[in-house]
């Protein structure tokens, strides 16, 4: 059996950042497990573990399942070593240096069944990566503890609560990279969703937005110490622009690399933002708003929709158009209304 940390730095990628009066080393994401046809585009057979019945793809990032009516946060990369009676046993370790922030030991309670979460600091980004399904976490993994980039943190499995099993052929490690919406979560959960239970305080899912794991594990492969994770955020393509009235929200302070220049803001006084949303509702982009430049008189107002990028994915279902008109949905609302708490 190869040991994850010899593997794992074959493929480290840093990104050199300058800074004044020095450089400074900024970590990027390892692979989670041995499983290194993650880096091969032309080989997601052997990479991923699709949904029961279903191709490769539907075990990726995006809306890959349902016929691209629902969507998957993570990828779920495919178990390469197991024992005798066909179980995984592949190691999975922490993709980058960071802090234990949650970790849950019941897999009834969540279809992530037993899963780990950590936060990360790059580029001056609070950022959370997630492993979940797993079949047993280390004893020594604490909320609050430090870990290190290539330490283990559980081994890879199929735990699940939902109705049908993963399968032993299956066996996965859920993988997401994620930003959190707002730290305040269970407060928003307790005043907006009377009835829901939460289990994960504020580590519940729909408090985690993600980007595409195996987008960053390529580009950094492809751009090497070129590769910026601010860069690649802010470039994703946007599926609408949502004016907001409001200018002291979680995400403005948690995500500042995220807000452009507006020199109009910058004379007359910032009033709102402007938030170039991706098609799973992630502010990618931050333009904050003079008065004089603001539109509408609600607290939030739809600006723009890239129709392209609506058809491109169905499962998005935070704009619809009625008419000639195109409107936000309740999701959309649900999530500008978490954003703002």
């Amino acid at each position: 059996m190869m040991r994850p940390n010899l593997f794992l730095s074959h493929f480290a990628i840093g990104v050199v950042v300058a800074l004044a009066g020095g450089t400074l080393l900024a970590q990027s994401f390892k692979l989670p497990t041995a499983n290194v046809a993650v880096l091969e585009p032309e080989n997601g057979v052997a990479a991923f573990a699709g949904t029961a019945g279903r191709t490769w793809p539907s075990g990726t990032f995006g809306c890959v399942r349902s016929d691209g009516f629902k969507m998957h946060e993570g990828i779920d990369i495919r178990s390469i070593q197991r024992d005798r009676s066909g179980e995984p046993t592949d190691p999975v370790i922490a993709a980058a240096d960071g802090t234990v922030a949650y970790v849950s030991h019941r897999p009834q309670l969540s279809n992530y069944g037993r899963y780990i979460v950590v936060r990360h600091y790059i580029e001056r980004l609070e950022v959370y990566s997630l492993y979940a399904h797993l079949s047993a976490i280390e004893s020594v993994i604490q909320p609050g503890d430090r870990v290190r980039q290539g330490q283990r943190l559980g081994t890879l499995g199929r735990s699940t609560n939902t109705r049908e099993a993963i399968a032993k052929d299956r066996a996965h490690c859920h993988f997401e990279i994620d930003l959190v919406v707002n730290d305040r979560y269970a407060a928003w959960h307790s005043a907006n969703l009377k009835g829901m239970r939460n289990d994960h305080g504020n580590f519940n899912g729909h408090n985690l937005l993600g980007i595409d794991p195996w987008k960053v594990f390529l580009e950094q492969r492809r751009l090497g110490t070129n590769f910026s994770l601010t860069q690649f955020l802010r470039s994703r393509p946007e599926l609408c622009r949502v004016q907001v009235r409001d200018t002291d929200f979680p995400w403005a302070k948690r995500y500042r690399p995220l807000i452009d220049r507006n020199p109009v803001a910058d004379r007359e006084g910032v009033a709102g933002y402007e938030l170039s949303l991706s098609f799973n509702g992630m502010p990618c982009r931050l333009i904050p708003k003079a008065a004089s430049e603001l539109k509408g008189t609600g607290k939030w107002t739809l600006i723009s929709v890239n129709e392209t990028e609506a058809r491109a994915n169905p499962c998005s279902k935070l704009v619809f158009k009625r008419g000639q008109l195109w409107t936000l949905t309740g999701r959309a609302e649900q999530i500008l209304s978490l954003l703002l708490w």
